[in-house]
């Protein structure tokens, strides 16, 4: 039961935000968003020659984060050749990390209601067009229902509008109660082994609920670095207004005991490559203080939603570009996962998923949309804003795998304890990858034996078996000889319905 119910929003809105709780982080009274360094630093890095380049991009495998002037030389760099061979680094940086893997995820939208008035969003509480919603346990069920057994996800991102109807203890028990639903598929159970979060900014005391439920990443994206543009489309008497409180939410996840979290921006709101240096400065200051980077980053652009103006929006990224501050976030925090998402076309999915670690698929966000008689149309007025790509999961699995992509279900490494700073260690030299690798190749197999469509099932399946040969061969380097025995032998369980097999 909610325990805001009968609370006013004015007072919910008085015990959430806690000066204490921003001031802690502070250094000198100061934020780490230091613009007029991060200006300098761009403005000195205009003009630099490929031999430099070059001696960025050769570093940049060491997998450690960049340093600002390396990030702001790259950002600079216009020549399509050149950002031709940052592109490249990026797409074996990727490798060399995450392996061929793609981690594939869905959002599930709990709530519309919300008491912000950010100016791009279609959730925004004075925009009479969007119907508000809020989930019953009931709903979520039959919701998780749809994903877990008709789709095949195993990963949900579960969105929040920020509102007292949608609290801590209703995204606590949202969790727990997704994580109860089990769905008999083709050979199995179908079920969500990990549940991340994507909330609005929470004090300590209630970040901890969402640990002791059971959360996988805790995401909270800045939306702008720039001080000014932040407070120009999050009016200040909102709680969103809030930069500071926003800035640090995750470094309050952090001593709450929540060791993965993801930052991500709202490209469009203000210039791309001062957002990129401010989430390169947001990876710097988790790693100072917890020696933890962030989990993934992610770097939507401004999608249009029902009753938004988007005219006023000068700072739109074009497609080049964006592309290229992707390669430079790849090559600036080698270590995090990049996530792109059913904001942008198939074809820019297609053009940037091999510098990429994760993609939702057979999205849905209107709220209640996937139990709604498994609605395939986007109704504006149900929307934050709207989707450019609705393929199916199946239709995204075959082309991955048709470019050589493992799509990975895996969780394992989660429930084994593979997170935050053991995570981190082993993702900077390479070894997650092998781990992962092996579950990858698993849970695949297992996704095709309940959900694939028999074309599917043949391309996956002759991806698989490459696959095989591939880690067969890396057994005496990479691998204990009983541990790849184990694999194969779990391998052909997974045809025979056996499923209790993660490394």
């Amino acid at each position: 039961m909610n325990t805001h119910t009968t609370q006013s929003i004015k007072e919910w809105k008085e015990q959430l935000i806690s000066q204490d709780e921003i001031d802690r982080y502070l250094v000198d009274g100061k934020d780490f968003i230091d613009e007029q360094q991060i200006h300098t630093t761009l403005e000195k890095n205009t003009k630099t020659d490929p031999s430099r380049i070059r001696e960025i991009i050769a570093k940049a495998y060491s997998i450690e984060l960049m340093s600002d002037d390396d990030v702001a030389a790259l950002l600079q760099v216009s020549d399509p050749d050149m950002r031709n061979e940052i592109a490249q680094a990026a797409k074996e940086i990727k490798k060399k990390v995450y392996d061929n893997r793609v981690v594939t995820f869905a959002p599930l939208y709990c709530g519309s209601k919300c008491v912000n008035r950010c100016a791009y969003c279609g959730f925004k509480s004075d925009n009479p067009s969007v119907i508000r919603k809020v989930l019953t346990m009931d709903e979520i069920r039959e919701e998780t229902r749809v994903l877990a057994g008709i789709i095949g996800h195993k990963r949900l991102i579960v969105v929040f509008g920020e509102h007292p109807e949608t609290d801590a203890d209703y995204i606590a028990e949202t969790m727990r109660t997704i994580y109860e639903v089990k769905v008999p598929v083709r050979s199995g159970m179908g079920e969500i082994r990990r549940v991340n979060v994507n909330a609005a900014p929470l004090p300590i005391r209630d970040l901890k609920k969402l640990q002791e439920a059971g959360i996988g990443t805790f995401q909270v994206f800045q939306e702008t670095y720039h001080h000014e543009t932040y407070h120009k489309v999050h009016p200040a008497d909102t709680l969103k207004g809030n930069y500071r409180w926003r800035l640090y939410a995750l470094h309050r996840a952090m001593d709450a005991g929540i060791d993965d979290v993801a930052i991500g921006a709202l490209f469009g709101l203000y210039d791309w490559k001062f957002e990129v240096m401010g989430l390169v400065a947001h990876a710097r200051d988790l790693e100072r203080m917890y020696h933890i980077g962030p989990h993934t980053v992610s770097f939507p652009r401004l999608t249009p939603a029902v009753g938004t103006n988007l005219d006023h929006i000068r700072h739109q990224v074009n497609d080049a570009d964006f592309a290229h501050l992707i390669a430079v976030l790849r090559l600036a925090i080698p270590y995090a996962g990049m996530i792109i998402t059913n904001r942008e076309t198939p074809q820019i999915m297609d053009s940037v998923i091999d510098m990429c670690t994760q993609r939702d698929a057979e999205s849905k966000i209107g709220i209640g949309d996937y139990a709604d008689t498994y609605r395939k149309d986007q109704i504006a007025e149900r929307e934050q804003f709207m989707l450019n790509d609705t393929s199916s999961l199946d239709q995204v699995i075959q082309k991955l795998a048709l470019r050589n992509h493992i799509t990975s279900f895996c969780t394992a490494g989660y429930r084994c304890g593979r997170t935050g700073d053991k995570i981190m260690g082993l993702l900077k030299s390479g070894k997650e990858g092998c781990f992962c690798k092996l579950n990858a190749v698993l849970t695949f197999q297992e996704w095709l034996e309940d959900f694939a469509s028999e074309q599917t099932k043949k391309i996956g399946e002759a991806l698989i078996q490459k696959e095989i040969e591939e880690i067969r061969k890396r057994v005496p380097q990479d691998f204990p000889q009983a541990t790849f025995t184990k694999f194969l032998s779990n391998h052909d369980q997974i045809k025979h319905g056996v499923r209790d097999l993660y490394f």
